[in-house]
């Protein structure tokens, strides 16, 4: 049972055109997004966050990689199963988005980039030029470096709404590792 309403009915006045959007984008409107709904700056920024960073150079499939890495190292159960199924939508195959969940890709360069995210978020941003130096060598440049940081950024917001207001999953459930 969610600790905040998660009634869109309920939502103030200013969250109904972006719940709209979303719901459209979707097909339905997911838990997360009602929880987020009950503040409408809130909404608003972590909208305009993904709609940015679906715009990125990191692509679609990428992002969903980081942040299914993210969601199972914080053991964020709505984000893993939201971003599972966002992956494959993004291309990514189930074996790509379960290896993925803990840090791996045959890739080298999404290995990478998993690599630093997952660093980044046992660190708290502590990182080294040595890690820095590993994206690079993998193909990353600035903007690349920037927007992995950006996903992280977004995907701890994610995972701190879901697991803190305990949103109830509403897509296929995927097992933590």
């Amino acid at each position: 049972m969610s600790r905040v309403n998660i009634e869109t009915r309920l939502a103030p006045a200013a969250s109904q055109a972006l719940l709209a959007q979303i719901d459209q984008a979707f097909g339905a409107t997911p838990n997360m997004f009602k929880a987020v709904a009950n503040s409408p700056a809130a909404l608003q920024s972590m909208w305009a966050a993904f709609g940015a960073l679906g715009k990125g150079t990191l692509g679609a499939r990428l992002g969903e990689q980081i942040a299914v890495a993210i969601a199972n190292r914080n053991r964020c159960e709505y984000c893993l199963a939201a971003h599972t199924v966002l992956g494959q939508k993004a291309g990514a195959s189930s074996a790509e988005m379960s290896a993925a969940q803990v840090g791996r890709s045959d890739d080298a360069r999404t290995a990478a980039a998993l690599a630093f995210a997952l660093k980044v978020v046992e660190q708290r941003a502590q990182v080294s030029d040595a890690d820095v130096a590993s994206l690079r060598e993998a193909g990353f440049g600035d903007e690349q470096i920037v927007e992995i940081m950006a996903h992280v950024a977004l995907n701890l917001f994610t995972n701190y709404i879901n697991v803190a207001l305990d949103v109830p999953v509403d897509f296929p459930k995927v097992a933590l590792k």
